[in-house]
């Protein structure tokens, strides 16, 4: 884990331990890093790097504060505006650009931001080059066989431009719109757009494959992004989809790569049943390449019990979409996630997205003619209880011998009928203690043992 990007890019609070300096400088680097590449390998064409962002009010700061940097060390700056954390990838990889940057906190409140990067394939970028962004931010930089106090910027015609690049986005619409392979024209479909970035996007896609589209919590005030919205707030939905007799409704976070399910009875489909759905579709098609599904460690003990009753095996990664399509790209898996709503369907992106998951849920129900309650009977979900005990030190905490007894205890005791999973928050001081059990009175005596052995030998704040 990097001292500011964790599994999941440069997150904190706007202006607190994320600035607008750190954003000029992360473009400062973007944009000297990807030009001298360039220039070493015989083109004299600037570095091309294209933003987007959700609608946080900060995410203009950040912007602006990015397209400096970038243009300053000579890069041009590509602007999608307001978009979804996808179609970024997605413009990145089929366009031909250097590298993306998107900027959003995800699910975080409006106060948070964050800065996401993704390189040339698309993809997460990879460690070794944040490792180079991060030390340049702390003043201790050496690439390229020498030690950098600052970096040159640009002079003359080698500064750089900025470029209006909306197009890249309704490109990025009309692929989705491309890859449905059925009309929704009779299907009710309920969107909660989180007042995030599938607020412009979501429903010209399922407008134009036909659905009749009802949408909520799609006029964001910058302020407004996740708050009683989206997949963290899916009881909002769930109500509306039982108010309006609705189909269908799919709930998305604040930048659309995730994407979380209500069903027309109001049950919620969670990245488990996704995952279960669609991997069962695949597996009937003969698609399910490898007869593999991805999972992370945190996802449903239902999930694994559901697939071996199916035939189906699973691989387990940790927790992070980012870790998910690593294993995907390595063994050449096609289907992957999270429990949290990250579904990656590597032959279609590269990333989680949100809306691609919609329309391929979408397709399932058309194609089986039925309703999304039935396709997801098979899955029997285990009770989960997950408490975040906040810490001094993640690691002594958890490697704390008597936190590891009381840790193999409850496992000895759960045996085959459950489990328990003990880990560090990515981006918190926190420790994770989650139970799965045949109960949830058992989960909670569980989780209380853990949380209480922690507590007892000092290590919470």
């Amino acid at each position: 884990m990097g001292k500011y990007f964790g599994t999941d890019g440069f997150r904190g609070e706007a202006n607190v331990n994320l600035t607008a300096d750190h954003a000029y400088k992360v473009g400062r680097f973007l944009g000297w890093y990807y030009s001298q590449i360039k220039h070493m390998n015989g083109e004299d064409e600037p570095a091309r790097i294209v933003i987007g962002k959700d609608t946080r009010r900060s995410s203009y700061m950040f912007e602006y504060n990015l397209v400096g940097g970038l243009v300053a060390s000579g890069a041009d700056a590509y602007l999608l505006h307001v978009t979804t954390t996808p179609s970024v990838a997605y413009v990145v990889r089929t366009e031909g650009f250097d590298c993306g940057i998107m900027i959003s906190a995800s699910h975080n409140p409006y106060y948070d931001n964050g800065i996401k990067l993704i390189n040339g394939a698309g993809e997460k970028m990879e460690e070794s080059t944040i490792e180079l962004v991060e030390a340049y931010l702390d003043g201790v930089l050496e690439v390229f066989g020498r030690r950098w106090e600052e970096l040159p910027l640009a002079k003359r015609d080698r500064i750089g431009r900025t470029v209006d690049h909306i197009a890249g986005r309704n490109r990025y619409i009309g692929y989705l719109i491309s890859l449905g392979m059925y009309s929704f024209k009779g299907k009710k479909v309920g969107l909660d757009c989180a007042n995030g970035s599938a607020w412009n996007v979501a429903k010209s896609v399922f407008d134009a494959l036909g659905a009749k589209t009802y949408v909520i919590n799609a006029d964001p005030d910058g302020y407004n992004i996740n708050t009683n919205a989206g997949s963290t707030h899916i009881e909002v939905l769930q109500k509306f989809v039982l108010e309006n007799g609705l189909d269908v409704g799919f709930a998305y976070d604040g930048d659309a790569d995730r994407c979380l399910c209500v069903d027309e009875k109001g049950n919620i489909i969670t990245g488990d049943h996704i995952l279960y759905i669609y991997g069962k579709y695949m597996k009937e098609r003969g698609k399910l390449l490898h007869n593999t599904v991805v999972t992370t460690v945190m996802s449903n003990f239902g999930l694994y019990k559901a697939f071996d009753e199916l035939g189906i095996d699973y691989a387990k990664t940790a927790v992070g979409d980012k870790y998910v399509y690593e294993y995907m790209t390595q063994t050449g898996c096609r289907l992957g996630g999270e429990q949290s709503g990250h579904i990656i369907f590597s032959k279609y992106a590269s990333t989680g997205d949100g809306i691609l998951t919609s329309l391929k849920l979408m397709e399932v129900m058309m194609a089986k003619k039925t309703t999304m309650s039935q396709l997801a009977q098979g899955l029997s979900v285990y009770p989960q209880v997950l408490k975040n005990v906040r810490v001094t030190d993640k690691a002594v905490a958890q490697a704390d011998e008597d936190v590891q007894a009381a840790v193999a205890q409850i496992a000895q005791k759960l045996g085959d009928t459950g489990r328990i999973l003990v880990r560090e928050s990515g981006t918190e001081p926190v420790i994770r203690v989650m139970v799965e059990a045949e109960s949830e009175d058992i989960c909670r005596e569980y989780v209380d043992h853990v949380v209480n052995t922690i507590r007892h030998k000092g290590h919470c704040v």
